[in-house]
């Protein structure tokens, strides 16, 4: 992705990074109060887990991502990238479409597009939010976004949902973990706190626990509209975060490469970028495999 940098970017967003914090803590704190009225309520024991399980899983990679962020090398840089985004968009073809197309063949489809093309719009809106220094950082907004909206379907067909097997779990770690990395190291790389990411980390249990206490279920095509923007949001992410060796780009820094044989050490880069996405790739169709076999 090419970004346009402000003059001082920690500057820029420090009004913003404790209001940031302060919503990332005050939403785990709302899915604990949650949990305990679910457990109150008698909703399933599985709701609950899987909340926790999506929690756990984004807050297993963000403190990875930020602690890398000003470390690494060019070429570290573009494989933790591109095996992060590599497997979100293996992650999303592999369990994220076919629930929405499940729900709802065409909904799910328009879904899809509508929320592709949702972050796509946000993220260009957000370039120009960046130069009034809004507190809003346009990735964890489309993660919380994601989140949000599939926590309204696993809430409401909680019942529908598997036991909390193995296929689930790798359906929650493949693309939660590498979004959480992700995501904190470009916080970290413009001056934020990876708590941020707490909101977005919780937000599947924010809603899903709710509508499972109030056991609202709705139709077929709102949950395939729903999950299928829920897809479209996460996969418009996937892409955004694939290593573009540009001018610009922080997901692959070739300006690093300086130098009489630049072009070719930009063009390394780039066979880096490749690799390292359909690696992660890789990785999560072997871990589904796997466990399907």
């Amino acid at each position: 992705m090419t970004v346009d940098h402000t003059d001082q970017p920690g500057a820029s967003y420090a009004g913003g990074t404790v209001f940031e914090q302060v919503v990332g803590v005050g939403g785990v704190a709302i899915l604990v109060i949650l949990s305990g009225l679910a457990l109150a309520t008698g909703v399933t024991l599985k709701l609950i887990a899987i909340s926790w399980v999506a929690f756990a899983a984004m807050a297993l990679g963000a403190p990875l991502g930020a602690r890398s962020a000003h470390s690494a090398t060019p070429v570290e840089t573009v494989w933790g990238y591109g095996l992060a985004s590599g497997a979100m968009v293996a992650s999303t073809a592999l369990f994220l479409v076919p629930q929405a197309l499940g729900q709802h063949g065409q909904f799910g489809s328009l879904g899809l597009a509508a929320g592709f093309l949702a972050g796509y719009a946000g993220h260009a809106v957000g370039h120009r939010l960046s130069h009034l220094a809004l507190p809003v950082d346009h990735t964890a907004a489309e993660l919380t976004a994601h989140a949000l909206a599939a926590g309204a379907i696993i809430g409401a067909i909680y019942t529908a949902m598997p036991s909390l097997t193995s296929i689930l779990g790798v359906a929650l770690v493949s693309h939660k973990a590498p979004a959480g990395y992700a995501a904190a190291r470009r916080l970290a790389e413009d001056g934020r706190s990876a708590i941020t990411l707490l909101l977005p980390a919780a937000a599947v249990g924010l809603i899903a626990l709710p509508v499972g206490i109030v056991g609202f279920t709705p139709a077929p095509m709102l949950r395939g509209l729903l999950f299928g923007v829920a897809a479209g949001v996460f996969l418009h992410v996937s892409v955004d975060l694939l290593p573009e060796c540009s001018a610009g780009s922080d997901s692959c820094p070739v300006e690093a490469a300086a130098g009489s044989d630049a072009h070719q050490r930009h063009d390394r880069l780039r066979t880096h970028a490749a690799a390292s996405a359909v690696t992660g790739g890789a990785a999560v169709a072997l871990a589904w495999a796997i466990v399907v076999g």
